[in-house]
């Protein structure tokens, strides 16, 4: 029974990379596009906020369709649409009189599959029989962070090689990864998320339970304890150490995300023996160390160093907080996946705006403004906590 969901499985360890596809692929396209296209540096800003605020609102939105369409429909028109953008990507901006719209529309083309699967893919694999559910989450989100670190490094192997101006070559092939997957998702079994004859919860009985807010803040906390450190990583390389973007890719988030998959795989493949909590409690701890650590080292290498063990730390809390929500509460169904989805982007957005924002007021500190986002690894550590303090009340007054 179980073997027959292995390959579900695959395609979902599959469907994670194609979002770090999507999410990571145009922007080392950024300064060659506003080179070639003559396009603002605002308005490629305005790409990456377009991208996320367009997930967000599939994550929310998603509540109503999904259940109604199901999921294998959902899944492929999730990867036909991300091979969509990538594949328009490389015609749009040729087309149209204005090449900025050209790539704004297939961003949201694509953005709108990537939303789908953040969505999509974790219930999926929740709902496969295995022994060890938290093994099998942590293993799946760590092929995000592979994905991530194999974009980077084939592209920028392909741009050296062959040039950036024959990006679209590369474009293309990144679009067959989705394309492949979609057949795939039209042939394996998909197990229901809820149990036949029952229904999962509705939005305003999750709203309802004290349990649901703790986890929905908790994945806030995830994802800005996640990206406060990422999306600046690569700033910091280079101005820490006075290194090249190519270097500082390298030295920042390339190592940042490796380490994390690491995490990562590393309780996918013990995790039968880890309590996941106590796994989740040290690695909010060290968490907070490396956050103090790149804020007030005064060596920059170290200050590098402990960027790259962030990575290691965070590695943990998203599909973590995901699985607590899972056994928790087990008829929470598409609406709290969906929701835990949007509380995690949310979170990915807020924490780097906060990093920014504060070292802006303090005459561009990054470390500063770092030493601020120490607040989200200290708020997820008291979510735990409280999480399993309400989870023993809700068993004891059963």
């Amino acid at each position: 029974m179980k073997s027959q969901y292995n390959k579900t499985i695959t395609a979902c360890f599959v469907g994670y990379i194609v979002q770090a596809v999507v999410n990571n692929f145009t922007p080392l396209l950024f300064l060659f596009f506003q080179k070639s296209y003559h396009i603002a540096l605002s308005q490629i800003t305005l790409l990456v906020t377009f991208n996320f605020g367009i997930q967000l609102l599939i994550d929310l939105f998603s509540v109503v369709f999904v259940d109604k369409i199901g999921y294998r429909a959902s899944m492929i028109i999730a990867h036909v649409l991300s091979a969509a953008g990538l594949i328009l990507l490389t015609v749009l901006p040729e087309i149209l009189s204005y090449p900025f719209y050209g790539i704004l529309i297939a961003v949201m083309i694509y953005a709108i599959g990537g939303g789908l699967l953040e969505v999509l893919v974790s219930p999926v694999v929740e709902a496969c029989p295995s022994d060890n559910k938290e093994k099998t989450m942590s293993m799946l989100h760590s092929f995000y962070c592979w994905g991530h670190a194999g974009v980077v490094l084939i592209s920028t192997l392909f741009f050296h090689v062959a040039g950036i101006e024959n990006w679209k070559m590369i474009a293309i092939f990144w679009a067959l990864i989705p394309i492949g997957n979609a057949f795939a998702f039209t042939k394996v079994p998909i197990a229901p998320l809820i149990e036949e004859g029952e229904s999962g919860l509705k939005l305003k009985e999750l709203f309802q339970m004290k349990v649901f807010w703790i986890l929905l803040i908790m994945m806030v906390c995830a994802g800005a304890s996640e990206q406060a450190v990422s999306q600046w990583a690569s700033t910091f390389a280079e101005k820490g150490l006075g290194i090249s973007k190519t270097a500082g890719d390298l030295a920042g988030p390339m190592a940042f995300a490796i380490l994390m998959g690491m995490s990562r795989m590393f309780y996918g493949k013990y995790g039968d023996r880890i309590h996941l909590e106590h796994f989740m409690v040290y690695s909010n701890c060290l968490c907070i160390l490396s956050y103090l650590g790149i804020s007030l080292l005064p060596i920059p290498q170290l200050s590098l160093i402990a960027c790259a063990i962030c990575g290691l730390s965070v590695g943990i809390m998203w599909p973590g907080t995901f699985s607590k929500a899972s056994a928790t509460l087990t008829k929470g169904g598409t609406a709290m996946f969906a929701l835990l989805a949007l509380g995690g982007d949310i979170g990915c957005s807020g924490g780097p705006t906060l990093v920014g924002m504060i070292s802006g007021v303090l005459g561009e500190n990054l470390k500063m403004g770092i030493l601020a986002g120490i607040i989200f690894p200290v708020l997820l550590l008291i979510g735990i906590i409280l999480c399993r303090e309400t989870k023993r009340q809700i068993v004891y007054n059963k």
